[in-house]
């Protein structure tokens, strides 16, 4: 491989917005393609009284590839906690001035990645408007990421609201020419697997010829994956979408004890094995958070490694 590997990240959250960082301050210009199923704060009223797309997450994106000493991105992140304007950060705003004036959030988010000169490019995962539908283990049906997140029971299945949203254009251009493509860090069902909802992406990462690696997370979530394990995550994951979506996990050498009420992610060895991925054990964290920079070398790296074979 000659030159910068082509790096295709998708989630949502503060795991992408890691990934990300870590990919930028190891020197790489990735993409991301972000989920945007967020109903949440400000997006979510964004959402709902200008009927746009929320911009929370793909704000945090771009403030993530943005130049590190930028007070512009730091102006970006600012939240008023007071008056009308309270819960709203400046970010939103401007994204949501942007596509009023501009006429459309694609060229909103092109104009602020202009503006903040990120290192890379920001894609929503589909131009749509989509909702995030789960069927839970007892039979009821939520609609909504919040109402999903919140949920104590178990999620048995997810889909979106249109079922067969279209891809965005450049995102599936984007994983067609990867040399690595990212899932996780970040909170399975809310983040992780609703980009790959939409069937034109979730296609393209299979057939890719791109090595395709999931970021194990640190910890269990809240009314989300109690009890899962390292391969439970990999389970639900391909349950989701089909075998072939990922062919490498990476796992963290070492981490210290969390904080009281956090419960760490078993990283059964014979577990992951039982997979059939590459498990592949690196540097990541910092002992209790995935560290950007460890994160980001570890990852470049993987870019430049042959695809493993296939199962």
């Amino acid at each position: 491989m000659r030159g910068e590997p082509r790096i295709v990240c998708l989630g949502g959250g503060t795991g992408l917005s890691t990934v990300l960082r870590g990919l930028k301050l190891a020197g790489n210009h990735p993409t991301a393609i972000v989920t945007l199923t967020d109903d949440g704060g400000s997006s979510g009223r964004l959402r709902r009284d200008l009927g746009m797309p929320p911009p929370g997450d793909v704000r945090n994106c771009l403030v993530a590839l943005a130049d590190d000493e930028s007070v512009l991105a730091e102006v970006f992140q600012h939240r008023f906690d007071r008056g009308d304007l309270e819960g709203h950060s400046l970010g939103n705003l401007v994204l949501a001035a942007l596509t009023e004036v501009a006429g459309s959030f694609d060229a909103a988010v092109a104009m602020s990645s202009h503006v903040l000169a990120i290192s890379g490019s920001v894609l929503p995962a589909t131009r749509e408007k989509a909702v995030l539908v789960a069927e839970m283990e007892d039979g009821r049906v939520v609609a909504g990421e919040t109402a999903v997140a919140s949920e104590r029971r178990a999620v048995r299945r997810l889909r979106l609201q249109p079922e067969t949203p279209q891809p965005h254009p450049e995102a599936v251009e984007a994983l067609r020419t990867a040399d690595l493509i990212v899932l996780g860090p970040g909170s399975l069902f809310t983040s992780t697997i609703p980009p790959l909802l939409v069937p034109g992406l979730a296609e393209a990462v299979r057939s890719s010829g791109a090595r395709r690696v999931y970021v194990a997370n640190l910890l269990q979530e809240p009314h989300e994956t109690i009890g899962y394990d390292a391969a439970t995550h990999i389970e639900r994951l391909e349950q989701h979408l089909g075998t072939g979506i990922v062919d490498t996990v990476i796992v963290p050498t070492t981490r210290r004890v969390p904080a009281p009420g956090l419960i760490p992610v078993d990283f059964d060895r014979e577990a992951l094995l039982h997979t059939d991925l590459e498990v592949v054990v690196a540097r990541i964290t910092d002992g209790h958070h995935h560290d950007p920079l460890r994160l980001g070398r570890a990852l470049v790296a993987q870019a430049r490694r042959p695809r493993p074979a296939a199962r």
